[in-house]
């Protein structure tokens, strides 16, 4: 790959989805103060927090459009700015409501971190590397969402999260300005479509099956693992398995280092087994499995090998993301954009669904010495476990499809 288009194409947007994945995950660490900050109820806890998700999946159908339409460096330069108002919002707030506000803000304005990238890469590099490009890319952002736990944890003491929010604020007007002025422009396939016309494109993903059928585990099996370590494994840790806040805080960091190692591994080797005769379907398959597994044991309660178990989940989970690289090339070029909102608007609306609701289910049962019940943890977890081996049944018997001219 050509060095100069990863420093002025991947690098700018790199930032900026370093920033997105840190945003996703800081509450995990910082959930006990601000529920004590504020006196909020688990329900409320988790609503705050899958407010990110909320804002993050209401954008994506338009995101689609707008990537399509405009390009991605104006599009997520503009967005990041946004995203910097929510962190500025959030760092301020004094309420339950202002703290909703601005982290819906942060998640609108990060909307467009992966999809953007995904659409800038369609543009400058070939499709045979796209699932390459998009581990390594996903292994910034690994390393953004473990930069949000233990490294957190040790701030907290000295300067506090509001601090912590106000550089955040900082960090994100700096990648807006590197994406904005080191991006370079190029013309875009389909240019002169309609407005109306390009909507309609949508109609033509959401008819497709094998979409549907790609698309569906990536949307379950990665929403679960997002509302666990966006916030819930911290509290899992603290309340079921009873390990005290610094270790809590070392093994959502190990968890995210897994997940980082996880995609530049499925994403650099599933290109190379493909030229070697394994299919990337077949990955996507094994990957989805090993996840599955693995939270099913968390759901159970399983304790024992606690480590092993979450660097196997963290690993493993990331399999998800072989979704872009398998259902992108059935839609033409001009279409990518669109093809990766729409799988990206379910994934983080079922996302919010899920992580509300555990902390819906948790409100079902008694707290007890400030923890919530292990009996409300295992019940909300099974329900989300039941669904992800749903959605891997019927993926099982697909086989990959040729790419769409």
């Amino acid at each position: 790959m050509n060095p100069r288009l990863l420093l002025v194409v991947f690098c700018p947007f790199a930032a900026g989805y370093f920033l997105s994945f840190f945003f996703r995950n800081v509450n995990a660490v910082i959930s006990r103060d601000l529920a004590r900050d504020f006196a909020l109820s688990p329900q409320e806890l988790g609503f705050l927090t899958s407010m990110y998700l909320l804002a993050f999946a209401a954008f994506q159908l338009p995101l689609g459009v707008l990537l399509d339409r405009y390009g991605p460096r104006r599009v997520v330069a503009a967005l990041m700015c946004v995203a910097a108002a929510g962190a500025l919002t959030f760092g301020l707030a004094q309420d339950f409501t202002t703290l909703s506000i601005g982290r819906a803000l942060i998640g609108l304005g990060v909307s467009g971190g992966l999809m953007g990238a995904i659409k800038a890469f369609s543009l400058w590099f070939p499709l045979s590397r796209m699932a390459t490009l998009n581990g390594l890319y996903l292994g910034i952002g690994g390393l953004g969402g473990l930069s949000a736990t233990a490294p957190v944890e040790a701030l907290l003491g000295p300067f506090g999260w509001r601090v912590l929010f106000y550089g955040l604020a900082a960090a994100s007007v700096t990648a807006a300005a590197l994406i904005f002025l080191f991006v370079p422009e190029k013309p875009l396939p389909g240019q002169g479509q309609t407005l109306r016309a390009q909507i309609a494109g949508f109609r033509r993903v959401f008819a497709s099956l094998p979409f549907w059928r790609i698309a569906t585990p990536l949307v379950i099996c990665h929403a679960g693992y997002q509302a666990m370590q966006g916030l819930w494994l911290a509290p899992w840790l603290y309340d079921v398995a009873g390990q005290p806040r610094a270790a809590m805080a070392g093994l959502l960091f190990n968890t995210a280092v897994a997940y980082t190692i996880g995609s530049v591994v499925f994403g650099v080797s599933s290109d190379r087994l493909a030229r070697a005769g394994i299919s990337r379907m077949t990955i996507y398959k094994l990957g989805l499995a090993g996840s599955v597994a693995m939270f099913l044991l968390l759901a159970a309660g399983v304790t024992r090998g606690l480590p092993v178990i979450l660097a196997v989940y963290g690993f493993t989970a990331i399999s998800a993301s072989l979704a872009y690289a398998l259902f992108t090339p059935l839609f033409p070029p001009d279409m990518t954009g669109r093809v990766n909102t729409a799988s990206n608007v379910l994934m983080f609306g079922v996302s919010f669904l899920f992580q509300w609701g555990i902390g819906a289910v948790l409100r079902l049962y008694p707290v007890t010495d400030g923890r919530y019940a292990p009996e409300g943890y295992a019940a909300a977890l099974f329900g989300l476990g039941v669904l992800q081996l749903a959605a891997l049944a019927w993926l099982a018997p697909m086989r990959e499809s040729r790419p769409t001219a």
